[in-house]
């Protein structure tokens, strides 16, 4: 699963791709952990071409948001499907992660 890092008014934005799942989460924090371990202040992760999450990408993503709380990094999800978003709703993960409509948004409130 490909994790496309670029930067935008000097955020780091990691743009995921595909599926989430126990296969591919491993992958997924790979690129997570290199940004952690130097620290990156704010991360947007773009979700708008990820097509599934199982309970071990959200676990993935509840790790790379605890790893970045650690030394007051800030991670903002964007983009997400419906399908995507539902699933953060019923298992109430909207409350812990703060989710924004689009890329847009997410920056003009890290701003």
């Amino acid at each position: 699963m490909p994790v496309k890092i670029g930067n935008r008014n000097g955020l780091t934005i990691c743009y995921v791709e595909g599926e989430i799942d126990i296969n591919t989460s491993p992958d997924v924090k790979k690129p997570f952990d290199k940004l952690i371990s130097s620290k990156t202040p704010k991360i947007i992760v773009n979700l708008s071409k990820v097509t599934y999450v199982d309970s071990s990408g959200l676990a993935t993503l509840v790790e790379i948001l605890k790893n970045m709380r650690s030394y007051g990094g800030k991670l903002k999800l964007s983009n997400m499907s419906s399908k995507i978003k539902s699933l953060f709703e019923i298992t109430k993960l909207e409350k812990l992660f703060d989710i924004v409509a689009d890329e847009e948004e997410a920056i003009s409130t890290f701003v």
